[in-house]
């Protein structure tokens, strides 16, 4: 049984977190629009490496302040300021947050409640899930700015849509709805505008209470996998599958089976 415990992590300027029953809900926090800047980076850097630390946390979701936007890109206002050597700056930083996010040992659920472009857009491709609202909208706007996207983009959007499919979003940068993004499995789940970030917590409530090594070793399998050859993927499994076997959750899981009852997992 997952017992309710309400907390807050605290003194972070543009990111929120609550966290009960397992599951921590990250809200960027930067109305309107909540554009991504240097110090919006470092603070999910920061957070999600606590995050990734806390054994009370089982599941994370993703979301944007308001009804606008989850985040319309990146803060042009920084960008257009920097050279060469800043914006290298800022790149690194940003891409330490979105390889964060995609290797985080929880499964992350983005809660898409509106505009997701650009930088955005890419915030959300390094999630597990996704989950958006059926106003959402979403585009890599680039390219019209002339510059590229560099927060891992051109990489992660293709292995979802195939290479044809990504340089046509690519380089034409339209913006496209939420029926496109479900149709291109660029997102799991399209609900009411009203119901996003329930759903998504609804999603996490249940991976919370499944085993977590499991589920990290799941990630871990599907990730590396995805990365290499079948055979060194099928080497990687083996090795995932033989980490969750040695769990008591594994223990746990079978005796309850036999027994007939829900499994209560402990995460050990």
């Amino acid at each position: 049984m997952i017992t309710t415990n309400k907390r807050e992590k605290k003194d972070l300027e543009f990111v929120l977190c609550d966290i009960e029953d397992h599951v921590a809900v990250v809200t960027i926090n930067r109305p309107p629009v909540n554009p991504l800047n240097t110090k919006v980076f470092k603070e999910l850097l920061l957070l999600f490496g606590q995050l990734d630390e806390d054994e009370d946390v089982r599941a994370i979701v993703l979301t944007g302040s308001g009804e606008k936007a989850f985040v319309a890109g990146a803060d042009i206002n920084e960008m257009s300021g920097l050279d060469l050597v800043g914006i290298h700056k800022m790149n690194k930083v940003s891409r330490n947050v979105f390889t964060q996010i995609e290797n985080a040992t929880k499964p992350v659920i983005a809660a898409i409640n509106g505009l997701a472009l650009g930088g955005g857009f890419e915030l959300a491709l390094a999630c597990d899930l996704r989950i958006c609202s059926e106003r959402a909208k979403f585009s890599f706007p680039e390219v019209g700015l002339g510059i590229i996207p560099g927060g891992g983009g051109t990489q992660r959007l293709q292995k979802i849509v195939g290479q044809g499919i990504a340089k046509e979003l690519l380089y034409f940068g339209d913006m496209f709805d939420a029926a496109r993004a479900h149709e291109l499995h660029i997102v799991n789940n399209v609900v009411p505008a009203d119901e996003v970030l329930a759903a998504a917590k609804e999603w996490a409530a249940k991976l919370a209470q499944k085993p977590p090594v499991a589920l990290q070793m799941l990630k871990v399998a599907v990730n590396a996998g995805s990365n290499t050859d079948m055979e060194t993927g099928l080497t990687i499994e083996n090795t995932c599958f033989g980490n969750a076997f040695s769990t008591e959750d594994r223990k746990e899981g079978l005796t309850a089976f036999v027994e007939k009852r829900k499994p209560v997992y402990t995460g050990r």
